[in-house]
Parts: structure tokens; C-alpha cells; sequence
């Protein structure tokens, strides 16, 4: 007599894969916090490849070009403190003295003075201004206390650097195992398919690198003309929020363009809104166009969906990687496709018996 509904074994396989699937992905959330910091070395490790192997071609071993590559990284970062701690150390005083100059200044403006006084403005910037080096003391104070998350955060940071470097002398290794485990006949698939991420993250990456180092530069050509105070500092803030798709770039038009309100305005206020909007312009419709021809080539709508998801899943983090990560998804979708949708060889077809 036949039984009805699924076999006493296929019940307990059934149990079985899904308590395994249960317990794997409680086993995931709780090690989710290593988990990212090896998502962040894996990317690293791709982003830094053609660097370092730029200078592997110069007859550098692997890890010496490694090495090379930190120190640059390094130094780069160092310099950039120089250039920006400096001027807003010195700057800072003057700042808080020069403030209820400023507030003067702008009360010279008729538009401004009309709504001056009607709510009373000048006398509540004027109020801030004065109160300033008490905000800088609490700023201080609130520094010292997160003396412990900062070491924490050098801890991860030195975790993720030592992954990165050996992802990057053993990384080749690495793949190939991870490629060959199938066999040959879909390690060549699988290869063409790992090539082409490669190429995607690191073009993006590198072309990133090279617009917002665009934008910085000519920001700090166009804060210099209009002899705006912090123009360094204002120019390497343009060049880190525009590495944030979508809206860094936007969020540092706005930063600068507060700060020139206290400068010469409203001539350097409007001669950077009109700058701003012409770049933004070329950035959108020639750099990224001809950085990204060959790198990324992702579909509007996935970019917005992906940058809110990684916004909301890493924050900064996330919005940094979420072109790539979508890029490599849709390879891998791509190429799913296409091997679903393409006939079987008839020589690899069972022969009629």
C-alpha cells in the first residue's frame, strides 16, 4: 500500500538541512564582525593588486612591492595630515576672534541687514562666536574620552593591513585552489568570470581615486583665486566626500559654500556655486564616462539601490563599495544567464543506446 506525503528519511533530511542552514547562519551573525573586517581586507587586497603589481614588473619580490605599496599609502596619508593640521591649528584662534568681524561684514549687505533685523542673526552668531573656545575646550575633552574606541579601531586597522598583505603574497595561490576545486572543465569558466571582477573593482577603484584627486585639485585652485581661508583643508574634504557616490560631492559643494559665506560675500559665494555646478556637470558626463568605459558598467537604478543598502548595512563603508559589490553581482548574474541559455554541445550529448 502506497503512503501518502514524503518518506520518515526524507522528513529527517529535511529537518537536517534546515537546522545546518539555521546553525550556519547563527554561526555567520555571531562572527559577522570578523566577517566584515575580511570583506574589507579581500577588497583592499583587489583594490591595491595592480599597484602592487606595477612594481612586482620592476623585478621587486611580492612582498617588498607589498611593502613599497604601505609605505606610499603611508606617507601619502602623512602628508596630507601636514598639510591640514597645520593650517587649522594656527587658523582656529583666528577664526574664533575674527567671527563677530565676519558677522559685521555681512550686515553690510542690505539683503542680509533686512533680515537681521527681523531675527536678530547678528547678535545670536555673534553670542556663538564668543562662546567658540568653550565648544573647542568640550571638543577637546570629548576626544580624550574616546581615547579607547580609537585604539580599537587602530587594532582593526592593523588587522585588516596584515589580512591584506598576506591576501596579497599568497592571494594568487589562493585562487587558483579555490578556482581548480571543480575541475578543469569549469575552472576556465570560473576564471574568466574571477578576471573580469578583478578588472571591474580595481578600475572602479583606481578611477575613483583619480576623480576625487580631480576634484580636490580644482577645488583648491578655485578656494586659492577667491583667497577663501582653509583652502587646503576644504580641498582634501571635497576629495574624501567625493569618493561617496551620489552625494559626497554634493555635501561638500554645500560644506564650501557655507564657509564662503564669511568670506567676501556674496562674490566668492556665487562664483563657487556657478564653479561647482559647471564641474559636477563634466564629472558626471565626461570623467566618469570615460574612467569607468571599461571598468564598471552598471545600470543606473542598481547603482541607487546598492548605495542605499550599503549605506544602511556599513554606512560610509558600504556606500564606498556598494558600485563594485553591485558590478560583481551583475557579472556573476550575467554569466549565469548566459550559461543557462546556451545549448548543450552535441558532442557532450549522451549517445542514443
Amino acid at each position: 500500500m502506497a503512503h501518502d506525503g514524503p518518506s520518515p528519511r526524507a522528513i529527517v533530511r529535511i529537518v537536517l538541512t534546515i537546522s545546518a542552514t539555521v546553525g550556519l547562519l547563527y554561526l555567520l551573525w555571531l562572527v559577522r564582525e570578523t566577517l566584515l573586517l575580511v570583506f574589507i581586507a579581500v577588497f583592499l587586497a583587489v583594490a591595491l593588486g595592480p599597484a602592487v603589481g606595477v612594481i612586482r614588473r620592476r623585478g621587486l619580490p611580492q612582498g617588498l612591492s607589498i611593502l613599497l605599496v604601505y609605505v606610499l599609502i603611508a606617507a601619502a596619508v602623512f602628508g596630507i595630515g601636514l598639510l591640514i593640521v597645520p593650517p587649522v591649528v594656527s587658523q582656529v584662534d583666528a577664526l574664533a576672534t575674527d567671527i563677530p568681524g565676519y558677522v559685521e561684514d555681512l550686515r553690510d549687505n542690505e539683503q542680509f541687514a533686512k533680515y537681521d533685523d527681523k531675527y536678530d542673526i547678528t547678535d545670536k552668531l555673534k553670542e556663538q562666536g564668543e562662546r567658540l573656545p568653550e565648544h573647542l575646550g568640550d571638543a577637546a575633552g570629548a576626544l580624550q574620552s574616546i581615547t579607547v574606541g580609537a585604539f580599537g579601531a587602530i587594532v582593526q586597522l592593523v588587522t585588516v593591513l596584515t589580512m591584506t598583505f598576506f591576501l596579497l603574497l599568497d592571494g594568487g595561490r589562493i585562487a587558483n585552489f579555490l578556482l581548480g576545486i571543480r575541475g578543469p572543465a569549469r575552472e576556465v569558466r570560473y576564471r574568466r568570470v574571477a578576471k573580469e571582477i578583478y578588472g571591474s573593482v580595481a578600475g572602479y577603484v583606481a578611477g575613483n581615486l583619480l576623480i576625487s584627486l580631480t576634484a580636490g585639485v580644482t577645488t583648491y585652485l578655485v578656494l586659492s583665486i577667491l583667497d577663501v581661508p582653509f583652502a587646503v583643508p576644504l580641498a582634501v574634504l571635497m576629495a574624501f566626500l567625493d569618493l561617496i557616490p551620489l552625494v559626497g560631492a554634493t555635501l561638500g559643494g554645500i560644506t564650501i559654500a557655507l564657509v564662503t559665506l564669511f568670506h567676501n560675500f556674496p562674490t566668492a559665494t556665487i562664483v563657487w556655486v556657478i564653479f561647482f555646478i559647471i564641474y559636477q556637470q563634466v564629472e558626471n558626463n565626461v570623467l566618469q564616462p570615460i574612467v569607468y568605459r571599461r571598468t564598471v558598467n552598471v545600470a543606473p537604478l542598481a547603482v541607487i539601490v546598492a548605495i542605499l543598502i550599503g549605506g544602511s548595512l556599513l554606512g560610509i563603508l558600504g556606500a564606498l563599495v556598494a558600485i563594485p559589490v553591485a558590478a560583481t553581482v551583475q557579472i556573476i548574474i550575467r554569466e549565469l544567464w548566459s550559461a543557462r541559455n546556451v545549448p548543450a554541445s552535441p558532442g557532450l550529448a549522451k549517445a542514443p543506446g
